[in-house]
């Protein structure tokens, strides 16, 4: 406290003799203020301590700074002359000469200076930063006065304590820097006092003495050369040199702002003079000693090197290089390895000697560090042998600094490393993959590469070099970026390696390294960088991993600068080969992160593209002769991404597709440079700091501005998604469309549901706007068909579907033939794509017609045939499911009006199928035992047959009434139509029997159809045939290839009985077919034309002197059956009218066969009566019908099984015959057999059920009954009590009502008469049947009746 009250009277004096000497002498005072200004402080000063002056505000507001005042000083200050002055200011300042005002206030300026410098001895913190602060400022506006009154100040007390000139230091530093120039008085004045206190000791230590070298340092901004003169003659007096002069020299060389341009050099050159110098120290032993130890010595922290040691590391090794004598560099360099290797900053500043000498004895340090990495304390940190104690800390990471050193050595060598660079990468790669890895190596390795690889680069001459162990320093790169932890990003380490990789093929025109790196490597590469940049967290995460750090990375600007390595690595390597082959492997890379499940994957993929994408827009570095193909692929991964829920992907996916559009553009324009193309706008070019316009930090960072400011105003960017994509369509290649393609059917298959929304409308964008110059469309069929399995959203299969639909206008053949590949078994996606196939009504047409045209693609079945042995092929795939398709698209309703359309070609197509596959001899279906049926064979009109036992055809898979359309003109009849929207599944084989094997699980070619067949008359209308084949069980005829005539003959009967209206359609169809070259397309067409010609529609297409002549060329037909059967036709009674009258007077001699006691003549007997019925045609015996019916009706009771069922047949063929005639003696007897044929539906003969079934519904026919189809359905295949029900309110109306009015189904039906109600629910036993008497006069007598 003395002390301070001393130095404070003493500043007192000192102030006020300032102040009388500078008035006594203005202009003195005036000389040596220099520059005048106005020293107005930052801060106000509060308005209790401001003074009132006839001088300037700027003068009163330094006197009025606040500090803290005595109370004598506070009573001196409330005197009331401070109000008189300011009252008469205005008054005192006009009297005041210029000049004397001027030197007023340059002495009040002075003075309060003065007194701010002594208050820096306070100890109040506050405070005294507020004076430091009051002081620069006045600095900065009268520089000069301020350092003359710090001198002065300086000079009158030169007691004042170390803290105070402490401070008084930092404020001259900050003073001087202020001056816009230092005069040289002041700069050798200052410099004395700097020079003399920075070797000064104190209790302030080296902090004293670092700000009185500071103060050399801001004259240096003035005046280096000086100064550096002044430090040389220090140091080069034998004696080493102090600190604070290596802190001054350490400083100059870091820093470059002290120099001004060009400066810097002259420095460094100075610097390496006064190595050569320094030379002769080395030898000296006191010299060396201090240089080691100040080497070594401790740093305070060991996280920043001071920089005196810096400085002397380098000036160590600028020493060293400047060295003649190899043995004395090499003593030295093995002396400075030999110290402690603990400390990153140590290990930096040991490489950088070493690389400091290597530059001229290159090859004494490679041996100094051969030698050194053989030693023990390096193999054992190679070895990591545990460390005993803490003195062993200083070898564990020796590696690091030999890495460094290597790195070094490569810098400082430049073109001389070149021959090196083979052995120094071989050194480098040792130590990586035998050192004690971890952090500190890792970042030692890096570093040393950089180094490396940065000189090598930078080298006009490494072009002539070939590298070898290029591959090996690459594979090490790999390893490292796969060691990186993938869930944090904390450390530069992926920045340093992406670069390291990026500066190995250098773009041109600068040098390459050699050789160049083959696709395999380049490609492993590829995937490392990216997996271990893109596969990252999300930023939030990664800062969560950062949270306990003490000095947290900023997270956002590692990765930035992280990205943009990876950016540079692209451009890289698309610049060393500027191909499009080169491009198509970056952007391979990419795609499996474009189609990731992360948004934050797909983001940052997306990035890369399209900054790769802009580079090439840009620098327009593609080969212009180059093909600019396969980007197909690119265009849908942009295209789908441009419908991401992210927005940040959404802009950049749209601003890829955008330079990707430019980039097409100007190859093409480059390609061709006779068409005078407009160029393409540049973009935007991307932020400072690398980092893309928006966000390429994840979801964390949203854009800085709007879209629109950030696009270029070029057209392209102007335009929503969607247009961009049908833009970049036009300038793709047929090629490229395909793969677009390919990539959106990809996209169906993705478990992101916006994926497959997108992949879907790229589909059908892509299919409507270039669909018809497509190539390879099967296989495109066939990819839809394998993802439409997995698509479970229905706008996006609506949509895949629609494409398949616009597909199919250019492309049907080759549709269906892939279809037809995957459509056996049929599964439920399958059909759905064949449903979209038809969808338009021409396409559906053209794919029942190839479909029929692969029917008739059937291999050569086996066996012999028109002309000779033919080869034992299997049947052909396409042509069995062209068969099975067939079939299927029967029930679609996009086919219906189709197969109505082709009912004629169909008809025949499947019947000729059915044949193939009969003499195929394939296994077919095993099915449960038939019912017997009576067939009546139509082809032999004289010759009487026994008919068999009809059975009940039960085919695995009938039709049910679903399936049948009811009648056009009953509108009203019930039926359940097939939904339209459901695919039909595969039909399922029925369950197995007991005792029978298990069937098939698939349905047999035959089987299949046989379906087809059936489902074909359900379907178009043609229900009454179908019924008439199902009702008698013909649908067995089809199953050999002996009753096949039959079955086909018995259809054709059907249509011609039914009226069929496709009739004339059909004959016109099967006129061709007889010409044909396969014998049984030949043989269906003569069978059907055969029957057709009981039917008079025939005649108005083919005239009765036309069928002659086609069936006289039957005649001569190689196939024998179609000889025999034309020759039937030719004795059809249409050619011979005379066998009308001889038909019908055999009609009574035949009735009266009825009654004969043979059982098989009389059912021979009344087959031959439906025979001669059916060859009288439309020239029915109308006299001799009723007698026909009372004979036939007399046995429907009969006890014989056979004769009950030939009765009942010729009723029923009665009834057909005599259809349209109105006969009301007839339909009385059709009205009185009704009872009877509904109790024989119960009988214990299958045979007779079958044709009491037909029969009755034949007289239903004839009757009028409406529900005709329901009651079919219901006699085919109900067999529950609701069947019984139905058929019970039917009987009574078709009784009661009067001829030609059908039964009405009431709302509640009758009860039924107890008699015929169980008649209905048990088996029947028919009564004995009516005598002949009471029949015909012929009549033989009546047979008891056998107990049933």
């Amino acid at each position: 406290m003395d002390g301070q009250h001393s130095e404070k009277s003493q500043s007192d004096t000192t102030a006020d003799r300032t102040s009388s000497a500078m008035s006594q002498n203005p202009r003195a005072a005036q000389r040596q203020a220099g520059t005048r200004g106005n020293p107005e402080g930052d801060a106000p000063c509060p308005a209790s301590h401001r003074i009132s002056s006839p001088i300037s505000r700027s003068m009163k507001d330094l006197s009025c700074m606040k500090v803290p005042q005595d109370p004598a000083h506070r009573d001196k200050q409330a005197h009331p002359t401070t109000i008189l002055l300011c009252k008469s200011r205005s008054s005192q300042a006009a009297l005041m000469p210029k000049e004397h005002k001027m030197f007023m206030e340059e002495a009040y300026n002075a003075a309060i200076c003065f007194k701010m410098l002594r208050d820096l001895n306070g100890s109040d913190p506050l405070h005294l930063k507020y004076i430091i602060k009051k002081i620069k400022g006045m600095a900065y506006r009268a520089p000069n006065l301020v350092l003359e009154t710090i001198h002065d100040y300086l000079v009158d007390n030169p007691e004042i304590s170390s803290r105070h000139k402490f401070r008084l230091f930092h404020v001259l530093e900050a003073v001087i820097e202020a001056s816009n120039s230092l005069e040289e008085a002041w700069q050798k004045s200052f410099m004395q006092l700097a020079l003399e206190n920075m070797t000064k000791s104190t209790e302030l230590e080296e902090v004293y003495q670092d700000a009185a070298s500071d103060v050399l340092l801001a004259i240096c901004r003035h005046s280096w050369r000086v100064v550096a003169q002044h430090l040389e003659t220090e140091v080069l007096t034998g004696v080493f040199p102090h600190r604070s002069l290596l802190y001054v020299m350490g400083i100059l060389t870091s820093n470059e702002a002290i120099f001004n341009e060009g400066e810097k050099a002259c420095w460094e050159e100075q610097l390496a003079q006064l190595a050569v110098k320094s030379v002769q120290f080395l030898n000296t032993d006191m010299w060396s000693k201090e240089l080691l130890s100040a080497l070594t010595k401790p740093d305070r922290t060991h996280q920043e090197q001071p920089p005196e040691k810096a400085f002397l590391f380098i000036y160590y090794g600028l020493i060293l290089q400047a060295e003649d004598n190899s043995t004395t560099v090499r003593t030295h360099l093995r002396t400075l390895l030999d110290t402690s290797h603990q400390w990153p900053k140590q290990r930096e500043g040991i490489a950088l000697t070493i690389g400091l000498a290597a530059a001229r004895h290159l090859d004494h340090v490679w041996a100094v560090l051969e030698q050194f990495g053989r030693s023990t304390p390096i193999k054992w940190s190679l070895h990591s042998f545990c460390l005993k104690n803490a003195e062993d800390l200083q070898w564990k990471w020796a590696s690091s600094t030999i890495l460094l050193s290597y790195g070094q050595m490569a810098v400082r060598a430049k073109a001389h490393i070149l021959p090196w660079v083979d052995n120094i990468l071989s050194r480098m790669v040792f130590y990586f993959h035998y050192s004690s890895w971890d952090e500190t190596l890792k970042q030692s390795f890096l570093s040393a590469v950089l180094m490396l690889v940065g000189a090598v680069s930078r080298n006009e001459g490494a072009h002539s070099y070939e590298f070898s162990q290029v591959s090996e320093l690459l594979d090490c790169l790999m390893v490292l970026m796969e060691k990186e932890p993938r869930d944090t990003l904390c450390t530069p380490t992926r920045q340093q390696t992406i670069h390291i990789i990026s500066n190995l093929c250098p773009l041109p025109p600068n040098s390459k390294l050699r050789p160049p790196l083959d696709l395999e490597k380049k490609s492993q590469l590829l995937s490392t960088c990216l997996h271990s940049v893109l596969a990252l967290p999300l930023l939030d995460v990664l800062e969560k991993h950062t949270c306990l750090f003490l000095e947290p990375p900023n997270i956002q600007t590692l990765y930035n600068k992280t990205s943009s390595a990876l950016d540079q690595l692209l451009q890289s390597f698309i610049m060393q080969s500027p191909t499009t082959d080169e491009l198509h492997l970056l952007l391979s890379h990419l795609y499996p992160w474009l189609a990731s499940e992360k948004a934050q994957e797909r983001q940052r993929a997306v990035d890369r593209s399209t900054a790769l994408l802009r580079f090439l827009s840009h620098s327009h570095s593609l080969d212009p002769k180059e093909d600019f193909r396969r980007i197909g692929q690119l265009v849908g991964m942009l295209g789908i991404l441009c419908q991401d829920p992210d927005r940040a992907i959404q802009q950049s996916s749209v601003e890829g597709l955008g330079h990707l559009y430019q980039l097409l553009i100007s190859q093409t324009a480059r390609a061709a440079p006779m068409v005078n193309a407009q160029a393409p706008k540049q973009l935007s070019p991307a932020s400072v700091d690398g980092a893309p316009v928006w966000s390429s930090g994840d979801q964390k960072t949203a854009p800085p501005t709007p879209p629109e400011m950030t696009f270029p105003k070029d057209r392209i960017f102007q335009l929503d998604s969607s247009q961009v994509i049908k833009e970049v369509m036009k300038h793709l290649t047929k090629a490229e469309l395909t793969d677009l393609i390919w990539t959106a059917i990809e996209g169906l298959g993705s478990a992101s549901p916006f994926r497959v929304q997108a992949a879907a409308d790229m589909l059908l964008t892509t299919i409507r706007e270039h669909g018809a110059k497509l190539e390879t469309v099967a296989n495109l069929g066939r990819a839809i068909h394998l993802q439409l399995c997995s698509v479970c959203i229905p706008q996006a299969k609506e949509k895949a579907l629609h494409a398949i639909t616009l597909l199919a206008q250019n492309h049907t053949p080759e549709l269906v033939a892939t279809f037809l590949d995957f459509s056996v078994p049929l599964d439920s996606h399958a059909f759905c794509l064949w449903r979209a196939l038809g969808a338009e009504q021409p396409v559906s047409r053209q794919v029942l017609a190839v479909l029929l045209a692969w029917l008739q693609e059937r291999a050569l079945p086996p066996g012999p045939r028109d002309s000779g042995p033919q080869p034992k092929d299997k049947p052909c795939p396409r042509s069995l499911a062209a068969m099975n398709m067939l079939h299927e698209l029967q029930f679609a309703r996009e086919f219906k009006k189709a197969v109505q359309e082709a009912f004629p070609q169909l008809l025949l197509a499947l019947l000729a199928q059915l044949h193939y596959t009969l003499e195929l001899h394939l296994p077919q279906e095993p099915h449960l035992p038939q019912e017997p049926l009576l067939p009546r064979e139509p082809h032999l009109p004289w010759e009487p047959h026994l008919p068999q036992e009809p059975h009940l055809l039960q085919e695995p898979h009938l039709p049910q009434e679903p399936h049948l359309p009811q009648e056009p003109h009953l509108p009203q009849e019930p039926h359940l139509p097939r939904e339209p929207y459901l695919p039909q599944e595969p039909r399922s084989a029925p369950e197995p029997q007991p005792g029978h094997e298990a069937p098939e699980a698939m349905p047999s070619p035959h089987s299949t159809s046989l379906e087809a067949l059936k489902s074909l008359l359900s379907t178009t209308g043609h229900w009454q045939d179908f019924a008439h084949l199902e009702l008698q069980g013909g649908w067995k005829l089809f199953s050999t290839i002996d009753t096949y005539p039959q079955g086909v003959s018995l259809l054709a009967r059907a249509m011609v009985q039914n009226h069929c209206k496709q009739i004339k359609a059909v004959t016109s169809q099967l006129l061709p077919n007889l010409q044909s070259k396969e014998a049984r397309e030949r043989k269906v067409a003569i069978l059907i034309l055969t029957e057709f010609l009981y039917s008079p529609t025939l005649l108005e297409v083919l005239p009765r002197q036309a069928a002659l002549i086609v069936l006289a060329r039957s005649l001569r037909d190689p196939s024998p059956e179609v000889r025999v059967l034309s020759l039937q036709g030719l004795g059809n009674i249409l050619f011979h009218p005379e066998k009308e009258s001889l038909l019908r007077r055999q009609l009574p001699p035949f009735l009266d066969g009825f009654f004969q006691n043979n059982e098989q003549v009389v059912v021979q007997v009344m087959g031959t009566v439906s025979d001669v019925l059916h060859r009288l045609g439309t020239h029915s015996a109308a006299a001799q019908s009723l007698g026909v019916a009372i004979n036939a009706r007399s046995f429907f009771d009969d006890e014989r099984d056979g004769i009950r069922a030939a009765a009942m047949a010729l009723f029923g063929d009665l009834v057909a015959a005599m259809a349209g005639k109105e006969l009301s003696s007839l339909r009385t007897q059709v009205h009185q057999s009704m009872v009877p044929l509904f109790l024989h539906l119960k009988d214990h003969c299958p045979g007779v059920v079958t044709q009491a079934k037909f029969t009755l519904y034949r007289c239903a026919v004839l009757l009028r009954w409406r529900l005709r189809h329901t009651l079919f359905c219901t006699l085919a295949w109900e067999r529950g009590l609701s069947a019984r029900h139905f058929l019970w309110t039917c009987l009574p109306g078709g009784v009661r009502h009067p001829p030609g009015a059908g039964p009405q189904l009431p709302a509640q039906p009758p009860p039924p008469h107890q008699d015929l109600g169980s008649a209905l629910h048990s088996p029947f036993h028919p009564p004995a049947p009516p005598s002949a008497a009471q029949v015909t006069p012929s009549a033989t007598t009546p047979r008891p009746c056998p107990r049933w």
